[in-house]
């Protein structure tokens, strides 16, 4: 039994029969009041409490946690509070009481955990004479064109990561490459798209062991606001020492002045191992502007030519540049390499085997044995082998291309009329730049003054496509893809538009110029260029990973599970019985269910399911795990499709975009992105949001040339202070609303005129400032989730100043106009228990008449984002035509779901079932479930396991408990806990 806390700091929740949150006797609450001697805590019982704990599988000892964990402990409260009066119906702690962590719920457990931290730079005992160096492409959104490759330079003691885009941690997990070992990242812009990984990552290694790890960021512009950026959610920010070396606000940031840090290379590192520098790449905003008015390839370089040869530069563009508008070089140089020893030689001038020529190889003089002379080096070695050169150039616009070929540094690699350099030879270079600049006439030449050099593409090409990054993911997806494509379509990838693309770009490359000027190679997974040894210089690709075709797939599932063959038939059987009379079609479902199960055969539908099409609604679980990507699940995000009304995102966890152009293709998630109207996040921790950034920046993009609204994002109030300061770097294009602000309360008042509003053309900077400091106050005395001197009192239920209203008004009317187009009706947000400013979401749709003149009430989807059991959650979720419910953990983690405030699969399961809600969706799974989480099939009723890509039309969500019993099917032998894959060190923020 784990030791039991030595304070019980509880809290009884006061409730009566008439109260909105008294639900049955599976879910009684009880109420005992206050005294002198105890601080009271919340306690919520919930059915079978004791059930699940006697039925734990494995214990976690935890200890100094403020929550009671147990039945033991409970009657030990019992027994200390003996002598009150108290109210609770009969058999109440039979069935339990729920507990939480009051600590993690109040932000206070965070604190403590960051006092343990003493982060300090890795020290690394370098070795001059490397035995192994290569640089090795890490394939991030190759396959999605959604991020910014990434760049591993090894050596034997020291990495560097080249960008660190959104992927980069799945990636790596699939293919055990140890990110603990990074010493330096280097971001050739500062960006979504290239630093989009950044925050996951650095939340990973905080946590990797007593001292946490530490690394230096360097960036072309002032990398020290993207870190700011991410205070509000990464509680070991100390970690990160930022390394600037562009212009920037705080100049005592930079690592050279701004004034020269376009004409001359940066040298960042410069040791034993490495000398590594970075030229600065500004945009010319003439050259872009003038490029797009072109359409045809040949016109688009002529202009170009005549830009690039062009002296002036446009200094009004550069004064609107922002720090995300910078690009770089990078130019990496290993020493050269010491001759060989000849001992021939040395004999010759007298020196006898031994020390001293030891010394002469590490380049020193010593005196000879037999003569009265001085050996030096050069007189006993072989001329020396320069050191190989690598560049990482990020061209990304043709804007940038006229720095490439006027910095004048670049000039001492190129080869003059006589083949020789000015320099050193250039071995490879790695070409980050997208296609459509790389394949203009302008850049292949430039590319072909360095003849000798290896030159890998690892731009977005569309020939990258068809190699998925994430294979065990790509491989359960075409898994379920066979059993249920209704549930499970096929990726956007297969689509024949798609091969299409793919086959002409790749027919362009061969025909066009690119192949007559300079020889390239494109990038793939885990491509290697060896520098050192010597012997092994060039491209490796024994590295790069086998791509098993869908066909190869699902001919290796077949054979080890014939009967899924069966299954598949079976659940087609389903939706052709669909349109058939209800007698029949349940006639025909008895024989068919491979396992009886009575609760299946309920074919009862709600009224709000009445009449709705198959353009309405679909539901896309994009991501369905906890805490850090893995290599079956991304990170919470969930696209609500309304088809051409637009669509919504409930979270953006890292790897969103990714996961829609997975989904739907290139081209399909574009238009995913341009038909966004509303996101709302559910709180602050990374696997909610660290996404965010990289989809408003694509919308920016693809929206640029046509007139449109900033996109309405919807979530805590520190999520606003991380979109600020990121706005700093490029421009979002978006509009914050608070949830609190999204309450049924306020918006009730806002429907009602309740909400005193003073004109917005009145208000003033003074005004505004007042609401800023009114706001800083409220936060300050509002920083848990529950307000002082009232239980269970949110935040946002705290009264607004009529200033802050004044602000907030019309943000709400464009909400709620927004909903009105998409046939909504609200969005109401309700506080749940898991961290500070924590929340679940209510969207109903509009009430609709049918062709007799009957009212069809709205479907109602709830979203409980992450939270204990709680019943603010069950209240907003009653009557609900689906739940989508966290079930982090499986029904024997009891104790570890209380002190993170989480839910088990059973608790979510009965939240469903309390609430009344049609059908319930688990999601968020702990990663330590590698495929299937650990569930106990009996008390899943009306409820489906999620899984990435998974796909549900409301059409079809009657249908969504019968498929559960054909995926246990397809993973029978794979519904244990894989201990190997247990994520646990991510728990700060999980």
């Amino acid at each position: 039994m784990p030791p039991q806390p030595t304070n019980l700091n509880l809290l009884l929740f006061p409730i009566s029969t008439t109260s909105p949150y008294f639900l049955s006797s599976s879910f009684s609450l009880f109420f005992q009041p206050k005294i002198q001697s105890f601080q009271l805590p919340y306690i919520f019982p919930i059915t079978s409490f004791f059930t699940a704990l006697s039925s734990c599988s494995r214990k976690t000892h935890l200890q100094n946690r403020n929550y009671c964990s147990n039945s033991r402990g409970i009657d030990q409260f019992k027994k200390q509070k003996s002598g009150l009066a108290m109210e609770f119906e009969e058999g109440s702690f039979e069935s339990a009481a729920f507990v939480y962590n009051k600590k993690r719920a109040d932000g206070l457990e965070k604190k403590d955990l960051s006092k343990k931290k003493s982060f300090q730079l890795k020290v690394r005992k370098l070795n001059p004479v490397n035995t192994i160096c290569y640089v090795q492409i890490l394939g991030t959104g190759m396959d999605t064109h959604d991020t910014s490759p990434s760049v591993l330079l090894f050596f034997d003691k020291q990495r560097f990561i080249f960008n660190a885009g959104e992927g980069l941690q799945r990636f790596c997990t699939e293919h055990k490459i140890k990110l603990s070992k990074i010493d330096h990242i280097f971001l050739s812009r500062v960006c979504s798209e290239t630093a989009g990984g950044l925050p996951g990552l650095l939340l990973t290694l905080a946590s990797m062991s007593e001292e946490g790890m530490s690394l230096n960021v360097w960036g072309p512009s002032d990398i020290k606001l993207l870190v700011d950026s991410m205070r509000t959610f990464i509680p070991h920010a100390a970690m990160v020492h930022t390394r600037s070396f562009g212009p920037a606000s705080d100049s005592t940031a930079l690592v050279t002045p701004a004034k020269d840090v376009f004409n001359n290379p940066v040298v960042l590192i410069d040791d034993e191992v490495v000398k590594l520098s970075a030229i600065v790449l500004r945009p010319n905003q003439a050259a872009e502007e003038s490029s797009t008015t072109k359409p045809g390839l040949q016109e688009v370089d002529k202009h170009l030519s005549e830009q690039l040869s062009s002296p002036s530069s446009d200094h009004r563009a550069e004064l609107f540049m922002k720090p995300g508008d910078l690009s770089v070089i990078y130019i990496c140089e290993l020493p050269e390499i010491k001759g060989k020893f000849d001992p021939k030689k040395a004999a010759a001038l007298g020196l006898r085997p031994g020390p001293k020529y030891r010394e002469l190889q590490l380049g020193n003089s010593v005196k000879s044995d037999l003569q009265n002379i001085m050996v030096h080096p050069s007189e006993v070695l072989g001329p020396p082998i320069p050191g190989p050169v690598v560049l990482l150039v990020d061209c990304p616009t043709l804007s940038h291309f006229k720095d490439v070929l006027s910095v004048q540094p670049l000039s001492a690699y190129y080869l003059d009329a006589s083949g020789n350099s000015n320099s050193r030879t250039v071995n490879c270079i790695i070409h980050l730049s997208p296609s459509h600049v790389t394949n203009t006439i302008q850049y292949q030449k430039w590319m072909s003054r360095f003849p000798e050099a290896q030159h890998i593409m690892a731009g977005h090409e569309m020939r990258n496509v068809e190699v998925p990054i994430i294979k065990s993911s790509a491989r359960i997806t075409a898994q379920l893809n066979y059993l249920c494509p209704h549930f499970f379509p096929a990726p956007g990838n297969w689509y024949p538009q798609h091969l299409k693309h793919i086959s002409s770009d790749l027919r362009a490359s061969r025909e066009g110029p690119f192949s007559e000027l300079c020889e390239s190679i494109p990038a793939e997974n885990l491509l290697k260029f060896h520098l050192r040894p010597i012997a092994q210089l060039g491209v490796d690709r024994s590295g790069i990973p086998d791509s098993a075709s869908r066909s190869e797939i699902i001919d290796e599932l077949v054979s080890r599970t014939p009967e899924i063959t069966e299954a598949s038939k079976h659940i087609s059987q389903l939706w052709l019985q669909n349109g058939k009379p209800r007698k029949e079609r349940i006639y025909e479902q008895d024989n068919e269910l491979p396992i009886e199960e009575p609760w299946l055969h309920n074919n009862e539908l709600p009224d709000s399911l009445e009449g709705v099409t198959r353009e309405d609604l679909e539901i896309v679980l994009l991501g369905t795990g906890s805490s850090q990507p893995s290599k079956y699940r991304n990170v919470s995000s969930i696209l609500l499709n309304f088809f051409s009304k637009g669509s919504m995102l409930f979270d953006c966890g890292e790897g969103t975009l990714g996961q829609l152009k997975r989904r739907f293709g290139i081209e399909g998630a574009d238009e995913v992105i341009r038909g966004l109207r509303c996101i709302w996040i559910s709180h602050i921790h990374g696997d909610h949001h660290t996404g965010l950034a990289r989809i408003l920046a694509l919308r920016r993009d693809l929206l640029k040339e046509i007139p449109h609204e900033p996109l309405i994002v919807v979530g805590p109030w520190q999520l606003k202070r991380f979109l600020d300061a990121y706005q700093r770097l490029e421009d979002l294009d978006m509009m914050f609303i608070d949830c609190k602000h999204t309450s049924e309360s306020s918006l009730a008042a806002i429907d009602s005129n309740e909400v005193d509003i003073a004109p917005q053309s009145a208000m003033n900077c003074e005004d505004i400032k007042d609401a800023d400091k009114i706001r800083t106050e409220e936060q300050k005395v509002n920083s848990t989730l529950f307000a002082k001197g009232s239980r269970m009192q949110s935040y946002f239920k705290g009264t607004s100043s009529p200033i802050e209203n004044s602000m907030v008004y019309p943000l709400i009317k464009k909400l709620i106009k927004v909903l009105r187009e998409a046939g909504l009706e609200a969005l109401i947000s309700f506080p749940v228990i898991h961290c500070p400013q924590a929340y679940g979401v209510v969207l109903k749709a509009a009430d609709r008449t049918n062709a007799a003149g009957k009212t069809i009430p709205g479907w109602k989807i709830a979203y409980s984002g992450d939270t204990r059991p709680c019943p603010e959650l069950v209240k907003a979720s009653t009557g609900a035509t689906l739940l989508i419910h966290e079930a982090t953990f499986e029904d024997g983690l009891i104790e570890e779901a209380i002190a993170r405030n989480h839910s088990t699969t059973k608790e979510a399961v009965e939240v469903g079932a309390s609430a009344g809600a049609y059908r319930v969706i688990l999601t968020h799974f702990s990663q330590r479930y590698p495929k299937i989480p650990v569930f106990d099939e009996t008390h899943l009723h009306n409820t489906c396991i999620a899984f990435d890509m998974m796909s549900v039309n409301l059409a079809d969500l009657h249908l969504l408990p019968r498929i559960l019993p054909y995926i246990k099917i397809l993973f029978r032998d794979e519904m244990v806990v894989d201990e190997s894959d247990d994520m646990s060190v991510t728990t700060a923020v999980a």
